[in-house]
Parts: structure tokens; sequence; C-alpha cells
């Protein structure tokens, strides 16, 4: 039984599901599909955040040619060697490992001596928002929305190389693939080494000597895609759906950004909304407030039976249970709060004149006025502009 087997690990190439002989583009295409299929974020099942572990351990060692190298010859006993990967070129084991507490010091005070080019983790892509307006009945049952987001996407023509025709870039001749250059300072302590970003590769080890025409060198180019957002029951205004994996793609090869959505909610003709609870105002008459009816009441459901008491008072508020609006990814509905308000005729027919003031008589020879307050009468002469 091999070591291999042994220590539990799968093979890398079989991690990243290629063969021995990929080269490096094969190697960066193949874990940039996998990371986004078993990335924690994008896939729910138990073991996407093992598998998504796994393929970043492939990739650190497999992109790395002094460490794939090494594996190739050792196979993860490489790992246990004197340097680990590096294959033995530091026999103090601080070289090539990304991290290390002691790499930057041999750097300074040695330069490249004993050491190999870090592989740089991929950067991770930026995130992009987006604005979308939905009606008020959206807001309360969810529904599903299409939004245009604006981004950078992979250039599809050289596949993110940013080469033409999707060839490789050739290391940098300046800084040999290292992205830095170091330069020899002497001072009275001795010779110190510094190091500073490429000027020729603007640090990134490599030269893009015949850019794609159509991402111009980028690697990236800028799309507006609409893409559909399923908008959850319940949510309310100015709030924000995340939508993962949706934003700007890596300049590397790395995860691409998320797409924040901010919801807005238009108004509504007839309702208002705070949090679960909705409102409504209701208009009756005089008539109806002192005799009570049989009113029918819209709701973000339908119309429904209501039964006005008599004695209404403008400005009464009354409860319908569960006619509100849900909380988000809840079954348990809010209320509906309906307010009376009570319209006093502008204008009066003469038999419609004789009535109230037989009743505002009426009214006011019964009810004895409390000191200091004014009698029906005179309010509804108030109301009327006798």
């Amino acid at each position: 039984m091999s070591q291999d087997t042994m220590a539990g690990k799968r093979d890398y190439y079989q991690v990243l599901e290629i063969s021995r002989s990929a080269s490096g583009d094969e190697i960066r295409r193949s874990y940039r599909r996998l990371a986004r299929q078993y990335h924690p974020d994008l896939n729910p099942s138990e073991e996407a955040e093992e598998r998504f572990k796994e393929i970043n351990e492939a990739y650190e060692v497999l992109s790395d040619d002094s460490r794939r190298a090494a594996y190739d010859r050792f196979g993860h006993a490489a790992s246990n060697m004197p340097g680990g990967f590096a294959g033995g070129a530091d026999p103090f084991g601080f070289g090539g490992a990304a991290g290390s507490p002691f790499a930057d010091i041999f750097e300074t005070f040695f330069g490249a001596q004993g050491t190999t080019r870090r592989a740089r983790t991929p950067m991770r892509g930026a995130d992009v928002q987006a604005t979308l307006t939905i009606e008020f009945e959206e807001a309360i049952f969810g529904a599903e929305k299409d939004v245009e987001i604006s981004r950078l996407e992979v250039c599809e023509t050289c596949e993110g190389s940013r080469m033409r025709d999707g060839a490789k870039p050739p290391v940098c001749s300046i800084c040999n693939g290292a992205g830095q250059v170091r330069r020899a300072q002497q001072t009275i302590l001795g010779q110190f080494m510094t190091s500073t970003p490429c000027s020729a590769c603007g640090g990134e080890g490599v030269s893009i000597t015949d850019p794609c025409p159509d991402c111009r060198g980028r690697g990236r180019v800028a799309r507006t895609r609409t893409i559909t957002v399923s908008i959850p029951a319940g949510i309310d205004d100015n709030s924000s759906l995340r939508l993962t994996g949706q934003g700007e793609a890596s300049p590397d090869g790395g995860l691409a950004g998320n797409a924040y959505v901010r919801i807005l909610i238009a108004p509504h003709p007839l309702f208002t909304r705070k949090d679960r609870t909705i409102y409504h105002q209701v208009r009756v008459n005089v008539a109806q407030a002192a005799l009570g009816d049989e009113l029918e009441v819209e709701t973000i459901d339908g119309p429904v039976a209501f039964r006005l008491p008599e004695g209404t008072q403008s400005g009464q508020q009354f409860r319908l249970k569960g006619r509100g609006a849900p909380s988000v990814g809840g079954a348990d509905r809010g209320d509906q709060i309906v307010t009376v308000q009570v319209v006093t005729p502008k204008k009066l027919t003469p038999e419609q004149r004789d009535l109230f003031e037989q009743l505002a008589v009426k009214l006011n020879s019964e009810t004895p006025s409390v000191e200091g307050e004014r009698t029906f009468f005179s309010r509804v002469k108030d109301a009327l502009r006798f």
C-alpha cells in the first residue's frame, strides 16, 4: 500500500480532475471550475467544505512548478521531507513555504538564494450593487423578478489568460516571474537586499506580449446581465438581497464576488406598512358611524366583510387578524389596522338639512352639555356652516 493511500489523501491530479501532463492553464481552469462548484456559499451539501479545502490544497501544490515537481517525484511524502514541497532546495525547511515566518528574513539578508517564488493566493472578485423596485403586493407574497447587473466577466475569447487565442503569458524577463526586483544596498552594517514590485510586469510575474484583442490584455470585459431574483415573501423596504457569486470575476482565477440587490417597494394607493402591520383607512358617513353598518373592507388578500359597530368615532381603529405581512422566512402574518374616518357632508339638500336640524334639536334637548363643552348642535352647525 502506498504512502498516499496510507495517509488517506487522494492524488492531487485526481482531486483537480486533470491528467499528470496538464498545463498550467488547464490546472487553473479546472481549479476555478471546481472551486465554484464546491464553495460552501454556493454548495450546501455536507461534503462541500472538505472538498473545497482539498481542491485548494491540491491547487497550491500543482500551481507552483517546484512544488509540483517534488510532488511528482515523491507524492504526498514530499510534504514530510526537509523543505516540504520545495523539493529539497531549502535545507532549513523555510524556503518556498507560503506564510513561513522566516521567508522574508532570508530574502532580506540573502536575496532570493535558497528560496522559491511563492504561489499567490487568487484574489476574490469585487462585489457589485444594483437596485430593484417592486410592487407592494410582491413584497407581501414574494415574486420572481429580473434585475440588470453590470460587472466584469472573464473574457470568453482568451478565457482570462489575457493573451491572444488564450495563450499562456510568458514569464517576465526582468523579474524572472518573481513579481519583485531585488536590489543590494550597502550600509555600515553590511549589505542589505530590498524588494520592490517589478515595474515591467506590475508585480504579476508575467508579460502580456500579445494581448487578446477583445479584452485588450485585461482578461476581463464589462458586461450587463439580466439575472432572475427570488423575492422572499415579507421583504421590507430598503432591504438587500445577496446573490452569491454573481459579482465581478476574479482578475486571476479566484472566486467571483457577490451581487447585492437593494429592494425598494413602490407606494400603494390604499395601504401603508410598518414591519408586519398593514394600515388602511375607511371613510364612512355620520349615519353609518352613529347606527353601525355592514361594510366591505379592502385587504391585501381582497375585500372582506366587516361589521362597523354603532357609535363609532372618527379616528377609531379596528384590527383584522392575520391580514398583514409575513415575516421573511416565516409563515405567520401580522395584522391589518383599519382606521375609520367619519366624513361630514359639506352640501345638503333642503330635506337633509331639515332632518339634521331636527336631529340636532332632539339630541341637544336630551343630552345636557357639560360646562365648557360645545353641544352637538353647535358642532353640527359649524360643520354645515349655518
